[in-house]
């Protein structure tokens, strides 16, 4: 039997650089953006041409995934837990919904000497999260912008954001292929990007990401693989599987177009309600602790020596509590809502699935990793 062959198989669109290479030589590596960038391992790039078929979703769930998960070879992230150090960062400035997935509604972002602190989902700071709703004075406000101001802005994320050592940075792309795609590839130029794209069965999204498969082609971007989503729904009571709009539709386009089939997502009535759900337990959780809290501080009256023993041990107990909190900045910890929403994904029927299919995209970035270490 002759020897298998080592040359891995390349990954669709990992040729260079040819649609981006002329508009980005002028501009040169930014030094700020260079700063950060050299510290994350692995940049993927979440991609659809067609609005509506859960890209975010998809987006909030392989970070989860992937910071549940030990961190890749080589990672230099210097985690607590064993975990992945993964960020997430929303260039849908126009339609930013990352912070509402991950229960971080409201959070601001913190400026610090050394720039802006991203948003934790975790006391441990597994998830970093940074979108342009962080920085909207309400939810409700629209972002009115043309393309310049849409470039310095992803420009700023890219640049001045405290990102830290990361082994997987994930931007949630719009929908289509839009300023903000051709901004994010030609800021990352250099630093190795790669691609998963998202659709639904139908044939309208399997044609509208046949155009951004097209986009990735020209511009050099390489393509891990595509996911389905939306595949079936799921029954909450006897999780019998029914294909509503069809099912096949993505693998098929993966087969034809070569790239890899990651894997099916059916929809998750538990899923969809999970924001809801989660915002009530959180709220049920902080209630508790404020009543646990109350009734802690309304001690019975000691008398003597027992009442002075009892004063120094609350006091202790308090010095000690403020050393500990003193170590975790306010701002990093993550909320009661995220903390909930993160435990309800990880709880939740698809989730299983998604670590399937984030196995398999790992296998391609290693892959994909291999392919640029290979001598030309």
């Amino acid at each position: 039997m002759s020897s298998a062959n080592t040359t891995p198989t390349p990954i669709p669109g990992s040729a260079a650089p040819s649609g981006i290479t002329a508009s980005a030589s002028h501009l040169g590596a930014d030094p700020k953006i260079t700063r950060r960038l050299t510290r994350v391992k692995h940049i993927i790039l979440v991609l659809s041409g067609k609005g509506g078929v859960g890209k975010s979703s998809v987006s909030a769930q392989l970070a989860l995934s992937l910071s549940s998960q030990p961190p890749p070879e080589g990672s230099t992230s210097n985690s607590t837990n064993g975990k992945a150090k993964v960020g997430i960062l929303d260039i849908d400035l126009t339609g930013p919904s990352i912070p509402r997935m991950l229960g971080l509604d409201g959070e601001n972002v913190r400026q610090s000497s050394d720039g802006w602190v991203p948003v934790f989902t975790d006391a441990q700071q597994n998830l970093a999260v940074m979108s342009v709703g962080f920085l909207l004075r309400s939810k409700n406000d629209s972002v009115v912008w043309r393309g310049p101001k849409k470039n310095a802005m992803i420009k700023q994320f890219l640049g001045d954001v405290r990102w830290g050592d990361l082994d997987y940075l994930i931007i949630d792309t719009p929908p289509g292929t839009s300023d903000e795609h051709i901004s994010a590839l030609e800021y990352l130029n250099g630093f190795h990007p790669s691609a998963v794209m998202v659709t639904t069965p139908q044939a309208v999204s399997l044609a509208d990401n046949l155009r951004s498969l097209d986009f990735t082609r020209k511009t050099g971007l390489p393509v891990l693989g595509l996911i389905e989503n939306m595949s079936g729904y799921m029954c909450p009571h006897c999780q019998e599987c029914t294909n509503v709009w069809g099912k096949g539709g993505g693998e098929a386009l993966a087969q034809r177009e070569g790239i890899r089939f990651l894997g099916r997502i059916p929809i998750d009535p538990g899923l969809v309600r999970l924001l809801d759900d989660a915002r009530e337990e959180a709220v049920r959780k902080e209630a508790g602790e404020v009543t646990k809290a109350s009734d802690d501080s309304s001690n019975p009256r000691i008398e003597g020596e027992d009442q002075e023993g009892a004063k120094e041990g609350r006091a202790a107990k308090k010095e000690e509590e403020e050393d500990v909190s003193a170590t975790i900045p306010t701002a990093t910890t993550g909320t009661a809502l995220s903390r909930t929403t993160v435990q309800r994904y990880f709880d939740s029927q698809t989730f299983p699935i998604f670590q399937s299919i984030t196995e398999k995209i790992k296998e391609e970035v290693e892959r994909f990793k291999q392919q640029l270490q290979a001598p030309r």
